[in-house]
């Protein structure tokens, strides 16, 4: 009896098609286009054919980081697109789809960069995405429409947040928006500095540690009780916030040691970040349990005082000095993306408490 009350819900996901899937594919596309023509400053008088790069001779130097990123890059867009076309397209059609389009977008982005003054289109590069596409086509296949649609990701995702998309989103996008080198661990969202400039604090001393550690602690503090807002009551809160933090470690250690070298992947695990991370997890287990509305206010004023501070506090001159190991050269217009999301996070996160108070009230 129990088995065939599981099999038309085993069956139903193979028969529908994956909205998530095309979104996620479009979004994908259009970061690569970023990420491949930033800054765009096209020079379209520059003397330069459409078709120059195909008949160019190699580059002279050939690196194995150039051409694995160049393969790892379309792997995802090849994968997502073999469930984009599902259940229209499925299989080898599916797969002769993917390695179509990432040629195409591949050929598009290498033609357009040969008017940019900074960039050096190379047919190298198109095979180079050409393979990682087909790479993420043959991966996708043997794992069947389900396990996007309708099992590991999807819906993992819709016991956690329902119909919270924008809590979804802001989930996802936290831990990336921790890459771009800051001063403080967690301290999203730095605009002071960038328009009114550094503060003058004359010969008062600070405490860093101090100053890190409480900025720390109000971010995550703030972080974890927005993202709560957006998760289902009965989801295991403290656990999925706890895991995301750990991810964001993993994540910040990785790409800092490609930043800045391997021997200073943990440069930025400073005393105070250490204690932050640990004073705010222990606040948090008490504050999960607070109503909506008290859990709501609670972190619009964390997030209020971390963003007060992380603008008006000078940067931590050991931080300052650390910058100089920064090894930008092969990660230029990738940082400069996180940069752009590390800035705007903290916004979209304040309008999505906002648009959401209402609900938020109603639900209390």
């Amino acid at each position: 009896m129990d088995q065939k009350d599981q099999r038309p819900y085993k069956f139903a996901w193979p028969l529908q098609a994956m909205p998530l899937a095309r979104a996620m594919s479009l979004s994908y596309a259009l970061l690569i286009i970023y990420v491949s023509l930033n800054p765009f400053d096209f020079d379209f008088q520059n003397g330069i054919s459409a078709s120059d790069w195909v008949n160019a001779p190699l580059p002279r130097f050939i690196t194995l980081f150039d051409v694995s990123v160049n393969i790892l890059a379309y792997i995802p867009f090849g994968f997502l697109l073999v469930f984009a076309t599902y259940p229209r397209w499925r299989n080898f059609v599916a797969l002769g789809i993917a390695l179509s389009l990432s040629a195409f977008l591949a050929l598009s982005v290498e033609t357009l960069q040969s008017w940019l003054p900074t960039r050096i289109p190379s047919l190298m590069d198109w095979w180079a995405n050409v393979l990682g596409g087909l790479l993420g086509g043959l991966l996708a296949i043997p794992l069947g429409p389900q396990w996007l649609s309708g099992s590991a990701i999807h819906r993992r995702f819709d016991q956690w947040f329902g119909l919270h998309w924008g809590a979804c989103t802001l989930f996802l996008l936290f831990p990336w928006s921790q890459i771009y080198p800051q001063s403080s661990w967690l301290g999203t969202g730095v605009w002071g500095h960038a328009i009114f400039g550094s503060i003058d604090w004359g010969t008062l001393v600070i405490n860093h540690v101090v100053q890190e550690t409480l900025i720390t602690a109000f971010c995550w503090l703030g972080v974890a009780l927005l993202l709560s807002l957006g998760l289902r009551a009965n989801a295991p809160q403290w656990r999925i916030l706890n895991g995301l933090l750990c991810f964001t470690v993993l994540i910040k250690t990785l790409f800092t040691a490609l930043q800045f070298g391997g021997e200073f992947s943990l440069i930025w695990l400073t005393a105070g970040a250490l204690w932050g991370m640990l004073l705010a997890s222990i606040l948090l287990k008490w504050a999960l349990r607070l109503s909506l509305k008290h859990k709501f206010w609670l972190a619009l004023l964390c997030l209020l005082i971390a963003a007060i501070a992380i603008n008006v506090l000078p940067d931590n001159p050991y931080f300052i000095l650390n910058l100089r190991h920064w090894h930008q050269g092969r990660l230029l217009h990738f940082n400069e993306l996180m940069q752009w999301v590390s800035v705007v996070w903290l916004p979209i996160a304040f309008i999505w408490m906002i648009y959401n108070a209402a609900q938020l009230k109603s639900k209390h």
